[in-house]
């Protein structure tokens, strides 16, 4: 069994779920007391939620890096970013370790293809439903068309995304807000929708969607589970 090194704690609310998910998987897969080896890197996500409203990327990719290290250091097989947005510098890491870094929205278009769609709505952070880095990866690598709310929706999502998810606060009132959202993007065409902040699955389950939903902290750790086995 591979060691999975985890860099976590964007927020740490995702993160227990992701231990979760990938030692429950390999106790499935290998029976008996079996558990996942790994390594986890934890950030204090307050200092990492100024630098991101900041926009001070540098200070966070150079943050990413000794991070990143640090796990390959502790003897990590590959690298884990547990978190969508900090996807934004995911090649920057990569070249500045030697180990693979297994990349979530890789993960999460495999599982968008293997259910057959082409076409996905994409709820996120501001950051990664507006900038290139992760809607662009899906279209150019894996060839999914993707469907972003407009301004106010984003808005939306974005401030329950921090204002309350990372809080660890789950609102009815914001789940119907979602719900309006994905149904606003199912009829504007999309097929199914990337939960593409780990903390959204906290809120939006597949009863509150009327087309399938991609959480891709699952499908990620998931993965994780897949490569270490492998």
């Amino acid at each position: 069994m591979k060691t999975i090194g985890l860099i976590g704690g964007m927020s740490w609310e995702s993160t227990v779920p992701y231990y979760r998910i990938i030692n429950e998987a390999v106790r499935a897969r290998l029976g008996l007391l079996h558990s996942a080896r790994c390594v986890l890197w934890s950030f204090d996500f307050q200092e990492i939620e100024e630098l991101q409203h900041r926009g001070d990327w540098d200070e966070l990719t150079g943050r990413m890096i000794d991070a990143a290290k640090a796990v390959e250091r502790a003897g990590a097989d590959f690298i884990v970013i547990c978190t969508n947005t900090m996807h934004m510098m995911a090649e920057q890491v990569r070249a500045a370790v030697r180990i693979p870094l297994l990349h979530i929205a890789d993960a999460t278009a495999d599982a968008i293809r293997a259910a057959g769609l082409g076409k996905v709505g994409l709820l996120a952070t501001r950051f990664t439903m507006e900038q290139d880095f992760y809607k662009g990866r899906l279209g150019e690598k894996h060839g999914l068309d993707v469907l972003i709310p407009d301004e106010a929706d984003r808005k939306v999502v974005h401030d329950v995304i921090y204002n309350e998810l990372c809080a660890g606060r789950v609102k009815d009132e914001s789940r119907r807000k979602y719900r309006a959202i994905i149904r606003r993007l199912a009829d504007a065409g999309a097929e199914g929708i990337i939960l593409g902040c780990t903390e959204i699955g906290l809120l939006v389950k597949p009863e509150d969607s009327p087309v399938p939903l991609f959480d891709t902290t699952p499908i990620h750790a998931e993965a994780a589970v897949e490569f270490a086995l492998a």
